[in-house]
């Protein structure tokens, strides 16, 4: 496990088009998450990763708490999934059943949307608002596993309350830390 935070791209970057299938084949756009939408959480994320699994129960409950509020939620596993056989479909849709999670988790199988999006970890959170500009990317919360800190999405909530109010999200974020998105 390589400790990897994101790439802290400039905010006000437009969101980069995608259209993916989940585990079942079923194809989702950035296009139909933005339709109804006042913007659009986007995970970098993967089932195996213990920052990934560490946030899991965060990530169902944001999956059932933000469409209520507005925001689309996605979840896109970029990793090699040849090499990290734990991270591929069949096992993502057995993670999307056993976690509960109700977004569209994506396969990213030729990982272009992870580049497009300069994505480097699992979990890396990118928030766009209404007009698919960046607002907010980086960490959930400041827990880790093993940092004995609770699981409270309070980096990521401050910033979607921000977004939804019309206010400007704060500058100073701090990044995500994961593991590597397991590149071919």
């Amino acid at each position: 496990m390589a400790l990897t935070p994101s790439r802290m791209i400039p905010l006000g970057t437009e969101a980069p088009a995608f259209e993916l299938p989940d585990p079942n084949g079923q194809r989702v756009s950035l296009d139909a998450l933005c339709e109804a939408s006042k913007g659009v959480l986007v995970v970098f994320m993967c089932n195996h990763c213990p920052y990934v699994k560490h946030l899991a129960d965060a990530l169902a409950k944001l999956g059932r708490e933000l469409p209520v509020r507005g925001v689309a939620m996605v979840g896109i596993n970029s990793n090699d999934f040849e090499t990290y056989p734990a991270d591929n479909p069949a096992a993502m849709a057995a993670e999307i059943e056993a976690r509960g999670y109700t977004f569209p988790y994506l396969v990213d199988e030729d990982q272009s949307v992870a580049r497009a999006y300069q994505a480097a970890c699992t979990p890396d959170f990118f928030l766009f608002d209404g007009r698919r500009r960046l607002v907010y990317r980086g960490e959930l919360d400041d827990s880790r596993p093993g940092n004995g800190l609770p699981v409270t999405g309070a980096s990521l909530g401050a910033a979607v309350d921000a977004m939804l109010a019309g206010e400007p999200v704060a500058e100073e974020q701090i990044p995500s830390m994961g593991c590597n998105i397991k590149w071919r």
